[in-house]
């Protein structure tokens, strides 16, 4: 820490930073534009203009930019000097000359940071009178809405897009007063992160186009703080409502998670909230037709059907701790299914095992970033977890980092930084069967089959530590391949091995543990990241279950009267003929969910549940932090949470058919997650997650709305002009109105949006925080169920190597090894039901290596029957492995499977 003097106040301030830090972190209002706390200092605004003196004597002081000027001891510095008030309104008037002046239209109005940092300025008359330049406006695809008349150059966008997401579609074009960004010619931006664009901008150049098609301004809308749903990361998030309609999904800081950043699918895959796929009403199926049906009728009727044998229950990655707890409440252990095949299962349990019995760290995403070297080991993390792909991107930064300090070049000054870092060498090594967008910045891109990969990835554990087993029959190329990537991870300070179950190996996932743990030995900071594909799969995995096949089992032995699935499209699981099987062998299913899946059709009940907005609720990351999420949306009465729903029909049967007896008295969350740190130990701490209901404010609830919000009688007066009451949920600590505490010392859990005195853009998140980049004030959000950094020993027991290395793949002349092709857009299953998402989503083809195309058209002859698709080559892709989309077959491309392949008749149409 130091010591510096701002506007006649000491204060305490750290060292590395710059003074535009110190200044925000002590309190004061003193604007700016192109710094940015994740992209550093580039000096192109010259908003944040401050007085510096050079010592106690020095009564004149020079101009200086705060945000390329550091820290250092006893600095002496004024925010309020009158010269330096007069240049930053110089700067703001001359960046507002051109600038269109229409915030009443403007989509960012209300929330807008050029809005806040002109007030800040005190710029208010307009003495430019001539006509103002103009620019066309570009069609950048279905995420992004392009403005450019209201930009003002910080050129904030082209280095958040280009230097930081690695994307290369989007440029400033010309210069001085006619410098433009966008895309050469208009089309859809291509990065999986332009979305971001919406929140880095700090004007409404680039704003949200799905949520402009119902509008609503910031102040008029509820807020609530929430969690991702799309992966497994578990990316905090705001959800934002008004009329009881989702509006749109922001980026909520996380210091160890998501930060700053939000990936596309996350952003805009909430569109299946409002899709005319949800199911609004209970539908019951009388004389071979659904039709809807009162609540207390159907779940008599669901008494009617348990009453004639055992109840079996399969869960869902995707549902929350509470609702898949409730249905094994419900139906008890032996008929608790967890939703997934075997082999799924496995390949979880599995990820869970190898978390808990490594020796070294578990780094966050955060803590990613700052790796010294990185294998991934057959895993597209940028399809199947885009933020922990572009915390890989940058932790290449790290070699330009070391080089700017021994060059006393401060990290936040970015421009510099990456001129120093030019030439440096990438420590990232990136082994998968097909490209991924990492292999741009990666030191080494090989392509192989999955166990030709697991196979290299033992012997690399076994040159860092030869107590791991050899692979004795290494081509001579992968053995010295083996050997350059041992030394470079053995050379790092924080080296980090990242793999999943893109591919159902679980060869890749013991290779990947076996060299983390071998380099734990020497370097207890040896990390391990292991991706999983639901947002709940790892709190899946710490129950435990029955798999989809011990089901099918039952079910053909006749000993299963009434199936309840809640949450979960089996069709994505299992092929069309184990599913048809299912549905003939069960008299009776019940299912609970949000969204009309095939297997709806078929039920003989359907109950409507709420979506992630609608209710609260606990998730699991990949990471094992437990992460609440709450309730923004407060639905009609048929919609209810999956927890609630099980409750209810518990309600309607003999208490002796209950497994917990205590299910038919919970009140609340609290009390769902009580039972289940008594039923399941190891979640106990996911009770902390998050504060309960009963927390309090100084005494009151958290508002949800903004001061601002406009009055209830307002909103309503074309129907009753007497006040409403809000609804209200026992399940959360928040009013759903602008009543009630608020403030930035409130938990980091429950912070609903981002407003401070003078900040209403999202930049007011610096008021939140203990450090610019760092906490927030009252801490993290979510909390580890697995140790941090495991078991780090001064001398750690001996790790227990699997010696179950396969056989290396040999290509074949009639069959071709089908690997699921996972998109970032198109193979998760809620996202797609997203109309922004599904516009960006490619079309289904086939990839193969380019000599085995030899039409355009092929036929794959998969578990299900023939599928006639397109076909495109993958460069590098191995011989005899073929690409297929994973969403368009169930099982057959959830994990590797051998398949013929033809060449399709000519007209011969797609499947």
């Amino acid at each position: 820490m130091t010591s510096i003097r701002i506007d006649g106040r000491d204060c305490l301030t750290r060292t590395g930073i710059n003074l535009l830090q110190a200044c925000l972190e002590a309190g004061a209002n003193l604007p700016y534009f192109c710094w940015h706390p994740e992209l550093g200092s580039v000096g192109a605004c010259r908003q944040c203009a401050i007085k510096q003196f050079s010592g106690p004597d020095d009564t004149k002081g020079r101009i200086v930019m705060a945000c390329m000027t550091p820290v250092s001891e006893n600095t002496i510095i004024s925010t309020d000097d009158p010269e330096a008030r007069d240049f930053r309104a110089s700067i703001i008037e001359w960046m507002m000359v051109n600038h269109p002046h229409d915030c009443p239209v403007c989509e960012e109005g209300g929330e807008c940071h050029l809005q806040d940092m002109t007030v800040m300025t005190g710029h208010n008359p307009r003495r430019y009178r001539f006509t103002k330049r103009t620019h066309r406006n570009q069609d950048l695809g279905p995420f992004v809405k392009h403005e450019m008349n209201r930009c003002i150059a910080c050129y904030r966008c082209v280095r958040f897009y280009r230097d930081y997401a690695g994307g290369d579609d989007l440029a400033a074009f010309a210069s001085h007063d006619n410098v433009y960004f966008g895309r050469a010619a208009d089309g859809t931006l291509e990065n999986a992160f332009s979305g971001n664009l919406v929140e880095i901008c700090p004007t409404g150049v680039f704003t949200d186009k799905p949520f402009s098609t119902t509008y609503t301004r910031k102040w008029d809308m509820r807020g609530a703080p929430s969690i991702c749903v799309h992966c497994a990361v578990g990316c905090n998030t705001i959800v934002n409502a008004r009329e009881e309609t989702l509006r749109r999904v922001l980026n909520r800081y996380n210091t160890d998670i998501n930060r700053y950043v939000l990936c596309d699918r996350g952003r805009f895959g909430h569109g299946f909230v409002n899709a005319p796929t949800r199911i609004g009403t209970p539908l019951r199926t009388i004389g071979g037709q659904q039709v809807s049906v009162p609540i207390t009728d159907a779940l008599q009727a669901f008494a009617r059907m348990a009453a004639d044998g055992p109840i079996v229950g399969i869960a869902s990655a995707r549902a929350t701790l509470e609702t898949c707890f409730s249905l094994y409440a419900l139906v008890g252990p032996q008929h608790f299914c967890t939703g997934q095949t075997r082999h799924e299962q496995e390949c979880v349990e599995l990820v869970h095992a190898l978390l808990t019995r490594h020796p070294g760290a578990l780094p966050t995403l955060h803590e990613m970033e700052s790796a010294d070297a990185v294998l991934v080991l057959g895993e597209d993390a940028c399809a199947t977890a885009p933020r922990l792909g572009l915390s890989l991107r940058q932790s290449v930064r790290q070699a330009s980092f070391h080089m700017a300090d021994g060059a006393k070049v401060p990290r936040w000054m970015d421009a510099a930084v990456r001129t120093l870092g030019a030439e440096c060498p990438s420590t990232l090594h990136v082994l998968t069967p097909a490209p991924t967008n990492l292999d741009s910045v990666a030191a080494e891109a090989f392509r192989a089959a999955p166990d030709d990969i697991a196979r290299l990835g033992f012997a690399i554990a076994h040159e860092i530590d030869p107590a791991a087993p050899p692979v004795t029959d290494l081509t001579p190329d992968d053995a010295a391949r083996a050997t350059r990537i041992a030394h470079t991870l053995m050379a790092a300070r924080k080296p980090l091995v990242v793999s999943g179950m893109q591919y159902g190996s679980p060869a890749l996932l013991q290779a990947a543990s076996s060299i983390a743990a071998a380099l734990a030995r020497a370097t207890p900071e040896a990390g391990l990241s292991l991706v999983l594909p639901e947002c709940n799969s790892m709190g899946l995995a710490m129950m435990g279950g029955l798999s989809l096949e011990t089901v099918m089992e039952q079910a053909r032995a006749g000993a299963i009267s009434t199936l309840v699935i809640v949450e979960n499209d089996l069709t994505r699981h299992l092929p069309p003929a184990d599913v048809a099987e299912l549905v003939a062998a069960v008299p009776d299913i019940v299912m609970i969910d949000h969204t009309a899946t095939p297997l709806c059709q078929q039920a003989s009940l359907v109950l409507p549940v709420a979506a992630f907005s609608e209710c609260s609720g606990t998730l699991v990351s990949q990471d094992s932090r437990a992460q609440r999420f709450f309730q923004a949306v407060f639905p009609t009465a048929p919609i209810q949470a999956g927890w609630r729903w099980v409750q209810a029909l518990a309600q309607h049967l003999d208490p002796s058919m209950l497994h917990i007896s205590g299910l038919t008295g919970w009140r609340d969350l609290d009390d769902v997650l009580a039972a289940l740190a008594v039923a399941f130990p190891p979640l106990a701490p996911a009770v902390m997650a998050a504060p309960g209901a009963d927390y309090r404010m100084n005494g009151q609830k958290l508002r949800s709305q903004t001061y601002r919000a406009s009055g209830r009688t307002v909103i309503r007066s074309f129907v009753n002009v007497h006040d409403q009451p809000p609804p209200g949920s026992p399940d959360t600590p928040f009013s759903s109105s602008m009543e009630g505490a608020y403030g930035p010392d409130m938990p980091a859990t429950l912070v609903p949006g981002y407003q401070a005195p003078a900040w209403n853009s999202v930049q007011a998140l610096n008021r939140f925080q203990h450090e610019i980049g760092g906490d927030m004030r009252d801490g993290a959000s979510g909390l580890r169920l697995l140790s941090r950094a495991g078991n780090q020993n001064a001398d750690p027991p001996p790790y227990a190597y699997v010696n179950d290395i396969p056989a290396p793949y040999a290509a074949r002349t009639d069959t071709v090894l089908v690997l699921p092709d996972t998109r970032l857009f198109g193979s998760e299953e809620l996202s797609m039901f997203s109309p922004p998402v599904m516009a960006r989503a490619p079309a289904p083809t086939l990839g193969l290596p380019a000599d085995m195309v030899t039409s355009g058209r092929m036929v794959l002859h998969l578990e299900d029957g023939p599928h006639v698709l397109p076909v495109k080559p993958v460069p590098g892709l191995p011989a005899g492995i073929a690409l297929c989309p994973a969403h368009m077959v169930a099982r057959a491309l959830r994990f590797p499977c051998m398949a013929r392949l033809d060449r399709a008749p000519d007209g011969g149409e797609g499947s």
